[in-house]
């Protein structure tokens, strides 16, 4: 497939489409008695994941039929075949299920589409406040609600230290990590949010940054990425590298720091030992196929 820009627009559009019907399906069950059970990792997992994943595996597939997707639902594709992708769909049926489950509507369906180990599109809508967030490689990052018209969004200047606003999870426990980074930070203003949504206030500039101290996969951050960073933003890991996708067998993410103002060091707020060893791993066959993302 050449992904041209009216490539990439067509299949933004239709993955913005893929994500509203996912909405609908999960609104669908939302309201009724649920069935609530406990994945091997023990995460809870929903009968609105299982139907939202199999919608968009349905949806992808006859959209695109050659190129692969990975759900946070069908997460045993063996790296073994993985490595080989140069391109695929990285997909998280309902991100935020905790929130899911407490119907507080912090939650979102992520589509994002990866070439060469980064995202070019990402969509994250969160369907109970039918609020849309999206963005495709050098086309900036948008954000709809309802059927108003697209606003482009971008991140904001770091304001002076006691102003800062910080996104962070509505977990009811803040963990040493994280207390320690936001202790150094100073003075500063939280905003609670769920799922992917508190890295899109990082992109529209209603907070300054997010730090991710903890575990998370990648369908938790690939569509987020990229409306991040066509807003003008990063998330990198602790050491400053933006995040890489489908460069090792396991899919855990490195902790991570969402920003908007790459002028400030945020990573000298961290711990010494919040500094993780993230290298990326990359199967030597690979480093034969000249894939371009080596060079980042």
């Amino acid at each position: 497939m050449t992904l041209d820009d009216d490539t990439l627009d067509e299949l933004t559009a239709e993955a913005i489409n893929i994500a509203r019907s996912a909405g609908q399906r999960i609104l669908e069950i939302y309201d009724t008695a649920f069935e609530v059970t406990e994945k091997a990792d023990e995460t809870p997992l929903t009968n609105a994941d299982l139907a939202a994943n199999q919608l968009i595996i349905d949806a992808l597939s006859a959209l695109t039929p050659d190129i692969p997707i990975l759900t946070e639902e069908s997460a045993d594709i063996p790296f073994s075949e993985r490595h080989r992708w140069r391109l695929y769909w990285l997909v998280d049926p309902l991100d935020g299920t905790r929130e899911f489950i407490k119907r507080n509507g912090e939650f979102s369906v992520n589509i994002a589409l990866i070439r060469y180990r980064s995202p070019i599109i990402g969509v994250v809508y969160a369907p109970v406040m039918d609020l849309m967030y999206y963005a495709r490689h050098h086309a900036g990052a948008w954000k709809q609600r309802g059927t108003e018209p697209p606003v482009q969004i971008r991140v904001r200047s770091a304001p002076d230290d006691d102003h800062i606003t910080v996104a962070r999870s509505r977990a009811p426990k803040t963990g040493p990590k994280l207390e320690s980074f936001l202790r150094k930070l100073g003075v500063h203003r939280e905003v609670s949010m769920g799922s992917a949504l508190k890295s899109c206030l990082v992109a529209e500039g209603l907070a300054d940054v997010y730090a991710r101290l903890g575990p998370t996969s990648e369908w938790d951050t690939g569509a987020a990425q990229c409306i991040v960073e066509e807003a003008g933003g990063r998330i990198v890991d602790t050491r400053r590298r933006n995040l890489r996708y489908n460069t090792k067998d396991s899919l855990l993410n490195p902790h991570f720091l969402v920003f908007g103002d790459n002028d400030r060091d945020w990573v000298k707020y961290l711990e010494a030992d919040s500094v993780e060893d993230s290298t990326v791993v990359i199967p030597a066959s690979q480093l034969a196929n000249g894939d371009p993302s080596l060079s980042q």
